[in-house]
């Protein structure tokens, strides 16, 4: 995989025989690059990000995927376990055996690449929905994570928050070499990235460039 960052071949899954949700899927995200996915609620889409994360295993096909990888949740309180901000980006590095300076510089870089280094030892009940997400964030970078898997992330945001969020993550993606797949159902959203997949009934009907692709979509709606 030397041009790919993330590549995934013929996937199938399901929760039973009569319930396919993915069926010969395939996709291929470029080194760097800032992909989303859209579909319809039921296409797939949450399912395939949490067989990329790991979470569930597919029946059939190939995942292959740089690492290490981050995974962001459409809500961030179901992964956001410490009472303050640092500590919680500090969590995620306890497996690394890392020095206790070295935890620190890793959680005070990433806060800042999220603008939030003032915040390191407010409590995470203080936080708005859109510091909770940059957060969350912040874990997957203090990681040094490869690549960033993001599932819904603005779904629970305001429409100003949700656009500051994308940008930010567009930044972080292009600034760090991350390769990075979004997933979404906000046409605008597409915008920032570099391109995108539709999902129809678990398999990918059309990819490419993102602005295209929502042409067609909003096309589709008149």
């Amino acid at each position: 995989m030397t041009d790919s960052g993330i590549s995934i071949k013929d996937l199938d899954f399901s929760w039973s025989e009569n319930t396919p949700i993915l069926q010969s899927c395939s996709l291929e995200v470029p080194k760097g690059e800032f992909w989303m996915l859209l579909g319809t609620n039921g296409s797939g889409k949450s399912t395939l990000l949490r067989i990329l994360a790991g979470l569930l295993t597919p029946s059939k096909g190939e995942v292959n995927m740089i690492e290490p990888m981050g995974f962001v949740f459409q809500n961030p309180d179901h992964q956001l376990v410490m009472p303050t901000v640092g500590a919680d980006v500090a969590f995620g590095l306890v497996k690394e055996n890392l020095s206790l300076v070295a935890v620190k510089d890793r959680v005070r870089e990433a806060l800042a690449a999220v603008n939030l280094l003032d915040l390191e030892r407010r409590p995470i009940y203080a936080l708005s929905g859109g510091q909770k997400q940059r957060i969350a964030i912040a874990g997957a970078l203090a990681r040094h994570c490869e690549v960033l898997l993001l599932d819904e992330p603005t779904a629970l945001l305001d429409a100003d928050t949700q656009l500051e969020l994308v940008a930010q993550v567009r930044r972080l993606v292009k600034n760090r070499n991350i390769t990075a797949l979004w997933v979404t159902h906000r046409l605008d959203e597409l915008d920032y990235a570099d391109g995108a997949f539709l999902l129809e009934n678990g398999k990918v009907v059309a990819q490419g460039n993102p602005q295209r692709l929502k042409a067609k979509l909003l096309k589709s709606s008149d």
